[in-house]
């Protein structure tokens, strides 16, 4: 009896919000694959205000869970990845910056895993870095879409693939810092084993 009320808490509306933002993705790429940019930038700004709405609703009516805070980053990290990779192999955005951002999740999903793995506690909390490094993929994103559509500055586009490029790695690398940092300061690090 007690596990359908648990269930049910799962379906939440923000958890509902996020399934139909993953279901979003596969429309975006296609729209891209076709090159109908205009339409695949107008579902980009429908996933990111769905992201929004799930966040606020679950603020507003007190609807976080635990399925809620997995589905929402991998909603977010499904779109961002598959737009990168896309957009690369159409040319819009340079490979290297789609490599750069790849990589930086790959290197952050193994660190998690390493650290789950070696059971130690881990607390995962965006830095201004990472939130900043977001905001500037996503402008990438939007902006590569614009310059499809419309015909923007010479030198807009390559300064925000640099400068979004550059964060990227920085923010890659503050998290690893953060990450050794915590691992040095856990007790089983510091000597705190069997042996005393």
């Amino acid at each position: 009896m007690a596990a359908r009320p648990h269930s049910r808490a799962s379906l939440t509306v923000p958890n509902l919000i996020t399934l139909a933002r993953i279901l979003l993705t596969p429309l975006f790429i296609i729209l891209l694959i076709q090159g109908r940019y205009y339409k695949a930038l107008i579902v980009f700004l429908l996933a990111g205000l769905s992201d929004l709405a799930d966040g606020l609703v679950a603020r507003i009516w007190h609807q976080k869970s635990p399925l809620g805070a997995y589905l929402d980053p991998l909603a977010d990290k499904l779109l961002m990845s598959s737009s990168f990779v896309t957009l690369s192999i159409s040319h819009v955005i340079p490979p290297w910056l789609t490599v750069v951002v790849i990589s930086r999740d790959v290197a952050l999903a193994l660190g998690v895993a390493l650290f789950r793995l070696a059971d130690l506690p881990l607390v995962i909390a965006p830095t201004w870095l990472g939130k900043w490094t977001t905001t500037l993929q996503i402008c990438t994103i939007l902006l590569a879409l614009v310059g499809k559509i419309w015909t923007l500055p010479p030198l807009l586009l390559p300064l925000i693939f640099w400068l979004t490029g550059l964060l990227t790695a920085l923010s890659g690398v503050h998290y690893i810092y953060r990450g050794l940092r915590w691992i040095g300061h856990t007790p089983t690090s510091r000597g705190g084993n069997a042996d005393g």
